[in-house]
């Protein structure tokens, strides 16, 4: 019985060596590859506004949101935001397809094990769509914001 109560205790607290981020917490160093399968890491946009995007092409939802997200882009893009968006997409292909349907254009990158990606697990992701904004010095100051409190971010920064 001991053993029994040690293995869920193990499963409940987790066994990801990862915790999961929190406000104030810095932006992870988390390298990735992207749409053109080259590694990036998320941390080279530090300075900017930074909205990181979990999602994945079967989310009916994300995909919804990807259409906001387009906009945004196209709107502060150049004025301090860079969107990065992590599929948690299996199917690469699926992925790029995805992508080429949403007209996106802004950073897409993959981490292609589901909810078991690590980047998944270290940002605690539970369900799609997932956004985390981080302000110019690489704090995270919102977990899902709105897109009032993004733009209220880059009004800030002016």
């Amino acid at each position: 019985m001991k053993y029994l109560i040690i293995i869920f205790v193990f499963l409940v607290s987790g066994n990801s060596s990862f915790a999961q981020i929190k406000i104030g917490d810095q932006l992870p160093n988390i390298k990735l590859s992207n749409h053109f399968n080259e590694e990036s890491s998320i941390t080279k946009y530090i300075g900017n506004v930074i909205l990181i995007d979990f999602w994945a092409s079967w989310c009916a939802p994300c995909r919804k949101a990807n259409q906001k997200l387009v906009i945004l882009d196209r709107e502060y893009g150049s004025k301090n935001l860079t969107i990065v968006g992590i599929s948690l997409d299996t199917d690469r292909a699926k992925w790029h397809k995805a992508i080429a349907n949403d007209k996106i254009k802004y950073n897409q990158l993959i981490d292609p094990y589901g909810f078991e990606a690590n980047s998944a697990i270290e940002f605690g992701v539970e369900a799609l769509p997932a956004s985390y904004l981080f302000d110019t010095s690489g704090k995270l100051i919102a977990i899902n914001p709105t897109e009032k409190e993004i733009k209220k971010q880059l009004y800030h920064i002016k």
